[in-house]
């Protein structure tokens, strides 16, 4: 998809077009990066463009960072929530804060998919770990598996 002029549509400058993405929800560096880098131009700069706007407060890193964690939190865990955030290039030390804001309501969050999902206890051997491999895949610790499937009151993990 280049951004020439059809005859029917307007050509959109990379600006408008990123401020465009912005409007609809947050992205990461690295997404707006990728998605934009299919319209530059000769004389666009995409780096200095994208600078520009977390100078400004258009483009978070902290704020994409929450929207995921609030987003994923109740269906998943830590786990899959930082490999997710790693993925779209967010720094580590916002990975590890999201994390830790994360685990406060892991147990509670695994629990809560796993009664949604089974509903009792697994009885046999191949019933544990048919659900175990379900929390793991959603990205629940190991830990937090065995509390919930052992059926353990302990609230803290």
């Amino acid at each position: 998809m280049t951004n020439k002029p059809d005859g029917n549509k307007p050509v959109i400058s990379l600006r408008a077009r990123a401020l465009a993405y912005l409007a609809r929800r947050e992205y990461s560096r690295k997404e707006l990066e990728h998605k934009l880098s299919g319209y530059v131009e000769e004389g666009d700069d995409l780096l200095a463009l994208i600078e520009d706007f977390q100078k400004r407060g258009w483009l978070s890193e902290e704020r994409y960072t929450e929207q995921i964690v609030h987003a994923r939190k109740s269906r998943f865990g830590s786990v899959r929530v930082a490999h997710e955030l790693r993925e779209h290039g967010v720094a580590e030390e916002l990975i590890e804060k999201a994390v830790t804001e994360l685990k406060d309501d892991e147990l509670g969050n695994a629990r809560a998919v796993w009664q949604k999902k089974f509903g009792e206890i697994p009885k046999t051997r191949e019933a544990w770990a048919k659900q175990a491999r379900f929390l793991q895949g959603r990205g629940f610790s190991f830990d937090i598996i065995k509390k919930v499937l052992n059926g353990s009151p302990d609230e803290t993990i």
